[in-house]
């Protein structure tokens, strides 16, 4: 009898000893939270791998934000000369395109409602939003699965966060479609807490086109279509039989090609492509909508329509039934090739 006693004292000793050595998921919350939300700013450089479209894409995103209000994002897709930034300061948020020579400016509160896992005061938001994210262990990570709350969350409503014990920062994400397959994988190559820049550092200087390499880009640059001739985009969203490309045509005009796609059945949508064409000025343009991310690109969305420029082409897709949402799974899905 005192042998089963002290096994059984043994026994709950490991267990409390266990129970000990591994902090509560709140523990973890509550110090990264501190850790990642209360620095005066940071900088980091990250990839991100996008595995929606046709072929998986890579770009490199490199991210400056400084307390309260201030961000500057800027992403440029492996191997190619097209970049884009999108900026935060003092008199607004705008999105930028050297190659194009074009800067749009949104009356926003971006990224307060449609933030991306690249903000990593956003991964830290998540998960204390969600009662349910769980947190388990394994190889030296914290790894939370929880509810995404950006503008692709009815697509790919959830997203795995490594985050390294040692240094309490994320070392990667995972985003996930219902099916919970990997569609987007932000790597974090560095991150620096505690920098806080300029707010003339945040200035959209359109006189200015280096790039990051700090390479000239071309300000004679020509349109896609003059390069390469018109190619047409197609969405590749899978909503079934119950939604069927009805007319597709293209004019020519002084820009070139311009492609008109409508759609019908159980869903009504209107597609429109041509060249992006080089504005005569290079003034901030206000635009109507919001900025979302759709990760290649930052797109304008309204109730009723999105637009972006991507790849030297201009896309614009115009709904009176679709939701928001559902016209950026459009947009997102967009590839080039043939009607799937």
């Amino acid at each position: 009898m005192r042998i089963r006693i002290l096994a059984f004292l043994l026994v709950v000793v490991m267990i409390t000893v266990a129970a000990c050595g591994s902090p509560s998921k709140e523990d973890v919350v509550k110090k990264l939270s501190g850790k990642w939300n209360d620095a005066k700013g940071y900088e980091l450089l990250a990839t991100m791998e996008i595995k929606t479209g046709s072929e998986p894409r890579m770009y490199n995103v490199e991210v400056w934000h400084t307390k309260e209000d201030f961000y500057r994002v800027h992403v440029t897709q492996e191997g190619k000369e097209d970049s884009q930034m999108i900026v935060r300061n003092n008199e607004g948020v705008f999105v930028v395109t050297p190659s194009l020579g074009k800067t749009y400016k949104f009356q926003s509160d971006w990224p307060a409602q449609n933030s991306q896992a690249y903000l990593i005061g956003a991964l830290s938001d998540d998960i204390k939003a969600d009662s349910n994210a769980t947190m388990t262990e394994k190889d030296g990570m914290y790894i939370f699965e929880t509810a995404t709350t950006n503008n692709h969350k009815k697509v790919l409503p959830s997203q795995l966060i490594h985050i390294d014990k040692k240094t309490l920062l994320p070392s990667s994400v995972s985003i996930l479609d219902e099916n919970k397959e990997e569609k987007i994988r932000i790597t974090f190559k560095k991150i620096t807490l505690g920098t806080e820049r300029k707010a003339s550092d945040y200035a959209v200087d359109m006189e200015d086109k280096t790039t990051e390499s700090g390479e000239k880009t071309d300000e004679k640059s020509e349109d896609a279509d003059e390069k390469t001739g018109f190619i047409t985009y197609y969405p590749t969203v899978n909503w079934g039989e119950g939604v069927k490309l009805l007319v597709e045509e293209s004019v020519q005009t002084a820009n070139g090609t311009r492609s008109f796609m409508t759609f019908g059945g159980d869903k009504d949508f209107i597609i429109v492509q041509e060249p992006a064409k080089r504005p005569d000025n290079e003034m901030p343009v206000s635009i109507e909508g919001d900025p979302v991310d759709l990760g290649f690109t930052v797109a304008a969305v309204t109730e009723k329509s999105i637009r972006w420029e991507s790849g030297g082409i201009s896309f614009f897709i115009a709904s009176e039934t679709l939701t928001k949402d559902e016209l950026i799974e459009v947009a997102s899905s967009m590839s080039p090739g043939e009607m799937k």
